[in-house]
């Protein structure tokens, strides 16, 4: 349940939470003030229609996003279970499962609750599951029931199920889980093994039956969700501030003007004591100055504006409409659109520094497709000229009956090497078809299922098959293939199973003419070096193809055989039993035993998976880094796997300085290898400021440098250096990134290491966190609120992700496979990464503009309305008389200025949205807060009270002396009034007019229509019918008629506008002329284009498209850098599982034969491995040592992260305004930098000058077009305008004009 309020709660629980707003408790004590006639000059009408306005409108607003709280949480405990109910399944809704009922699940449906496992479908109890929701692995994971419950299948036993589960009390901990089963008098040991935990989906399982141990909050998912925690805006906690300055300040003119009531009562007031005497209970001066503080607080009290808070959540309901309703943000795959689920947080989408990113699912579809390979030195797959003809996919049905007719794969040379029968292409499939631990289901004749753990693994075998090399089915003994179409059984002898520290699997199996053979597959780091050496030419050339995959971001594998004797056979085999039953060390006398075997390998060749992307993410990453945003990838996938998603999506790319691997196991080494990090960042950054030269060293794979502190730890005590200070990391140059595993992190969250963490992970570009868990995840972005200050964003899809979405300032939930709960979590949701780069860079900046610029006018306008009644004070005997009319007062912020300043608060616009993702620079003006702070805030009161000064003082000294034409005085109280309130209206209904950026025709209507609608009202107020109606309330008859027939009134009115906006208007023409910012430059660029476009000039969306080469090109020259681009989503363990035949439907029989040799349990085994790996630290060729190989030479020098787009923004924009069009464009490799949008070249000199990211010429201009309809008026309008033509044409001799930005 997360929403607030019923029908009954709503009305108190909503006024309790409004007047705990400091501003409408305020006015609430203001109202009560109004009621007491000692005190109060106006009537209480003028407070409580505002109140009651503002307290209505937010009623109104919160009982609208709880409606939308109530439809989520109905749309969730509405799922339907099958709830076993006296012996028969019936359908319940999810809020009404109970601990204790027995559940049956089918396949592909969500866990609604923590389950015991009873019983499944498949043999022993077992079923599969994937658990990306809860830690972001996709691969398949087992579970397994408890022997005496697995028989339980039937309904009617499971209804007589009367078992007592002893067990821990509800945590968070997602690995672990102690219980104990009592049943038929004996107990029954639980283990996480057999428990399915709520997030997770049945997967390749038909049905199971489970045991509700925990449900609703209790479960671990929700364990792990973390609590809810209210939201505020940097600007609201601004707000709130300046609301109570303001109170300060008026407090203090309350005061000022008390003492002078005093001063005036006792020094002048008591000669009028004769005919004016004081009302009762007033009897000295004393407590006539009393009294007159309270009556100035009642009328100075627009100073602190009511109607803010209101106007501030309309503009920004507006703005989440103007997000709900966006096109471009629309998926139509999935029929879904942008929501943003909060009304509260849209300006602080133009304030983000840090962005926190799930992988599995959020920058990746999870979709492996089988790409590219080497075999026997030939590169297949390789992919077309994009400016030719595209290939056409292949159809393998003629070729293959069985083959998969999803599969896709467009290089016909490799088929037709299969087909002539090239022996190495014939081996390479066979070792994909019969290398693997995939299980294969035919439904049909032809009709293949394969169930694999892994994805990657399902590509392969799926690879293999289709290329007619056809995995069929096998028995714990056996595999059957078809080869060609020809039926093929083999002989498994041995599975040397796949783990993190061998990086590698392997079989062993008997072809039907007796010979016996080796296939293994993994790391090319670690098979390589297992080659004869007869395969050194080979070896180079399968290696630069290996580099190529990887630079493409593609997932490799190298591929390997060996033919064994029977001797070697029955030699290996006997070492191996005897290993297999060793008492102690087995694990290490098994690995002894694979790494005898797997020696002097013949290689065969390299695989290629690419894990697909999401659309668009290398771009997304590309802009959001070149408007200074930082992202972390924040994923509980192996490191591997996170650091080649962060190649193949551009966070780490061959051209980085430095890539840092953060993998120590104790608190000393961690530090120790953070502060090295830090060093050789220092270093490096002096390096390339004092001398642009590479550094020698040996360095792992692409930069890699490893962690070298001793992992074991504790054996010796480091003395480190402290830290450098924070300015010097700050100040560091270069690209570096930084990749930590869990075990790490887990340190390096400590209280003592937070500090070395943050200064040497701030420091780089992009950091990846490996196996992280939920809680860590929000750990990490708390970590950066509280040291850094900055605003962060949290983007993830699965409910593992549900932490840090709610801890971030801002959370974002993807709309994907892995249900609604991150969504449900969300502050915004859409489904496609690509739409956060749009959600940023146009609607937070947005946002954030408009937002800034209607704080910085409306209190500007406050203050103007307010001050006149401070000024009036000193001419009226401190009395607390108002200068204007209570009507006037009552309606000055809700009719005459409330419509223009919310729709310059709705519609306003610097650039267009085009605009402003081809310059991202143009963000960080919200991230460094300059738009609105304190300074702005006292800029605009300087200007509110210059103003007030104005438009008292002008009309008094002016109004002092003046006659009507027939010489009656003009100096009444009521001429003052209407001419003061009219030239006060006039004034900032100009000022919003030179503060408007983008005019629409709402605009035009509300600020000319409240300045039509201050004249009709107020002439309507001093009518003969309104005062014959009600002749107490209204006693100016006519005044404002005679009033505004006095031509020195206008006069009057025009002089004080004139002294009001003048100053304004110079002050913006220079500020623009001689310090433009980058926003103005950008204007003056549209609106020289839009005088030069051409008809025939490609849209914007075309140029930006351009940009889509990111993710097929390379980002920048490949340095000579060795990586690996090895990621295998698999788990330990199902060699065993397999060999074992407990997953398999075999007959009593074949189990009778086959368990004499294979007597233990695997589930104890993955368990004693699982336990021995965390107490024993990883061997040298272990995770820690991910690309061993090392190689000596100079890093090329880096270049800006902005390298995606061939620059940096930091250089001035150009305009050409000569009368020739066409632009030089210098020539680029299409290899090392693909093309982008608002790139060109300008002939100089005669030589090409290459121009960055943020260098705009008239023909790149041109090119783009697109510009949107509308009325584009720059701010200062048509004296902006003429100032900017004037610059143009004297600079027209020395084209390109150069503005800084």
């Amino acid at each position: 349940m997360t929403s607030k309020y019923n029908i009954v709660t709503f009305l108190p629980v909503n006024l309790f939470e409004q007047f705990q707003e400091v501003a409408n408790t305020y006015f609430l004590f203001l109202l009560i003030l109004q009621l007491i006639p000692q005190i109060s000059s106006l009537s209480w009408f003028t407070t409580i229609v505002p109140l009651a306005l503002v307290l209505s409108i937010t009623a109104v607003k919160d009982a609208t996003d709880d409606y939308f709280r109530h439809k989520s949480d109905s749309q969730v405990n509405n799922r339907q279970s099958q709830v076993l109910i006296r012996g028969s399944l019936q359908n319940e809704k999810w809020m009404n499962v109970r601990v204790g009922d027995i559940i049956k699940l089918e396949n592909n449906q969500f866990v609604a609750a923590d389950l015991l496992l009873l019983s499944s479908s498949e043999p022993h109890g077992l079923c599969y599951i994937e658990t990306a929701e809860l830690d972001g692995e996709s691969n398949m994971k087992v579970r397994q029931s408890v022997s005496v419950t697995s028989e339980l299948g039937d309904q009617n036993n499971l209804a007589s199920f009367d078992g007592e589960v002893v067990c821990e009390p509800p945590n968070n901990k997602l690995d672990r889980f102690c219980g104990t089963l009592y049943w038929r008098d004996k107990k029954y040991t639980l283990s996480n093994q057999n428990m399915l935990l709520r997030g997770c989906v049945l997967r390749n399982t038909e049905a199971c039956y489970g045991l509700v141990i925990f449900a609703g909050p209790d479960t671990k998912l929700m364990q792990n969700s973390g609590r809810t925690k209210f939201k505020r805006t940097s600007i609201d906690r601004l707000m709130n501030t300046l609301v109570l300055w303001i109170f300060g300040f008026l407090v203090c003119m309350g005061v000022i003007l008390a003492v002078g009531n005093a001063v005036w009562e006792r020094e002048v007031g008591f000669l009028f004591q004769s005919y004016l005497p004081w009302d009762p209970p007033v009897d000295n001066f004393l407590f006539s100055a009393f009294l007159s503080f309270w009556s100035y607080v009642i009328i100075l009290n627009t100073v602190v504006p009511i109607s803010l808070y209101v106007s501030v959540e309309v503009i920004r309901l507006g703005h989440s409409y103007f997000i709900n309703w966006d096109q471009q943000m629309f998926c139509s795959q999935c029929n879904t659109p942008a929501e943003a689920r909060t009304t509260t947080l849209n300006e602080e989408l133009g304030q983000v520094e840090y962005i926190f990113s799930d992988k599995t699912g959020t920058l990746t579809q999870n979709i492996m497709s089988f790409n590219k390979c080497s075999i026997n030195g030939q590169t297949y797959g390789e992919g077309s000229d994009p400016l030719g003809p595209q290939p056409k996919r292949l159809d393998f049905t003629p070729f293959n009956p069985l083959a998969d007719p999803d599969f896709c794969f467009y290089d016909d040379t490799l088929l037709e090497a299969v087909k002539v029968g090239d022996t190495h292409t014939h081996k390479f499939f066979r070792l994909l078809s019969l290398c693997h631990t995939v299980m294969s289901e035919e439904k049909s004749e032809g009709e293949l299922l394969y169930k694999a753990q892994s994805p990657d693994e399902g590509a392969l075998v799926t690879a293999a098959r289709n290329f007619g090399f056809v995995f069929r089915s096998r028995t714990p003994g056996t595999i059957t293939t078809t080869e060609m179409g020809r039926s093929v059984t083999y002989t498994l002898l041995a599975i040397l199973d796949f783990n993190n520290i061998r990086k590698r699997m392997s079989v062993i199996v008997r072809n039907p003419e007796g010979r016996i053979c080796l296939y293994c597959k993994g790391a090319d780091t670690v098979l390589l070096e297992r080659l004869h050496p007869c395969n050194q030419e080979l070896m180079n050339i399968t290696s630069d193809h290996l580099n190529e995959y990887a630079a493409d971001g593609l997932r490799t594998l190298a591929l390997a055989y060996r033919d064994l004797s029977e001797d070697e056979w029955e030699a290996w085999s006997e070492r191996h039993r005897i290993a297999a039953k060793a008492a102690s060390c087995r694990e290490d006398r098994l690995a002894a035993a694979y790494e005898q075997i797997e020696q002097d390998m013949v290689l065969l060749g390299a695989t290629a998976i690419e894990d697909k992307l999401q659309e668009g993410v290398p771009e997304t990453i590309a802009v959001l880094s070149l408007a200074n945003i930082k992202i972390w990838v924040l994923t509980g996938d192996k490191q591997e796997t996170a650091v080649n998603i962060g190649y193949s999506c551009k966070m780490l790319t061959d051209d980085m300085t430095e890539v840092f691997i953060i993998s120590g196991h104790t608190v000393q080494s961690v530090r120790q290898e953070l502060r090295r990090a830090r060093d050789r960042m220092i270093e490096m950054s002096r390096t390339r400021d004092g001398k642009e030269e590479g550094v020698e060293g040996c360095f792992m794979g692409n930069g890699f440098r490893e962690g070298q502190g001793d992992s074991r730890g504790g054996e010796r005590q480091l003395q480190c250096p402290p830290p450098p200070p924070s300015n010097l990391m700050d100040n560091i140059s270069g690209e570096f990134a930084l990749v930590i595993n869990g075990h790490s992190l887990a340190h390096a969250l400590e209280a003592d290491m937070e500090t070395e963490f943050v200064s040497t992970a701030c420091a780089c570009k992009a950091v990846i966190c490996c196996r992280v868990t939920p809680l860590q995840k929000a750990q990490v972005v708390e970590m950066i609120k509280k040291h850094k200050k900055a605003v962060t964003l949290a983007i993830g899809d699965g409910a593992n992700d549900v932490s840090m979405i709610k801890s971030a300032h801002i959370g974002v939930g993807i709309s994907g496979q892995e249900g609604i709960q991150a969504v449900l979590a969300s502050d915004y949701s859409f489904s496609q990464f690509r739409f956060l780069q749009r959600l940023l860079l146009v609607h937070g900046r947005w946002s954030y503009l408009r937002m800034c610029r209607f704080l910085c006018y409306f209190f500007y306008k406050n203050f103007a309305f307010t001050m006149v009644h401070f000024w009036f004070g000193f001419y009226c005997g401190f009395s607390a008389q108002t200068v204007y009319d209570q009507y006037f007062i009552t309606l000055y912020n809700i009719v005459y200025t409330s419509l223009p300043v919310l729709a310059m608060g709705i519609f306003d616009q610097d650039v267009p949205d085009q605009r402003s993702l081809e310059y991202p620079k143009l963000y960080e003006p919200g991230q460094l807060n300059l738009l609105f702070n304190k300074r702005e805030f006292f800029i605009c009161i300087a200007q509110g009270i210059y103003t007030s000064v104005v438009l008292f003082f002008v009309p008094c000294a002016i109004l002092s002396d003046a006659t009507q034409s027939t010489g009656v005085p003009l100096a009444d109280y009521q001429t003052f009034a209407v001419t003061t309130a009219t030239a006060l209206v006039i004034v900032v209904s100009v000022q919003i007019a030179l503060d408007t950026g983008f005019w629409t025709v709402i605009n035009h209507v509300f600020v000319w229509g409240s300045l039509g609608l201050y004249f009709s009202i107020m002439l309507a107020l001093q009518s003969q019918t309104l005062f014959g109606i009600f002749p107490n309330q209204f006693h100016f008859v006519g005044s404002a008629q005679s009033t505004l027939l006095q031509p020195v009134v206008w006069l009057t009115i025009a002089l004080a506008t004139a002294i009001c906006i003048v100053p304004v208007l110079a002050f913006r023409f220079l500020k623009v002329d001689l310090k433009p910012q980058l926003s103005d430059t950008v204007r003056y660029t549209q609106l020289v284009r839009q005088k030069k476009r051409k008809p025939a000039g490609r849209s914007v969306g075309g140029a930006w498209r351009g940009v889509g080469s990111v993710s097929e090109g390379r980002l920048g020259a490949r340095g000579s850098s060795r990586r690996s681009g090895y990621a295998f989503a698999h788990t330990e363990g199902f060699g065993e599982l397999i060999t074992s035949g407990k997953n398999m439907r075999l007959s009593s029989l074949a189990m009778a034969t086959f368990a004499s040799r294979h007597s233990s349990s695997w589930i104890d085994t993955l368990r004693r491995k699982k336990h021995s790996h965390t107490n024993t630290p990883p061997s040298a060729s272990g995770e820690s040592s991910p690309a061993p190989s090392c190689v000596s030479g100079s890093i090329p020098p880096l270049s800006n992260s902005s390298s995606v787009l061939c620059g940096s923004q930091d250089a001035p924009i150009e305009e050409e305004t000569g009368a020739a069009p066409d632009t030089q464009t210098a020539s680029t490799s299409s290899t090392q930098n693909p093309p982008a949008p608002a790139l060109a070249s300008e002939a100089a000199d005669g030589s090409a000058q290459t121009l960055n990211a943020g260098v705009l010429t008239p023909a790149a201009l041109r090119s783009q077009g697109g510009d949107s309809p509308g009325g584009w008026t720059i701010s200062l309008g048509a004296v902006q305008e003429a100032l900017l033509r004037w610059k143009g044409r004297a600079s027209a001799s020395n084209s390109p004009v150069k503005l800084a930005e």
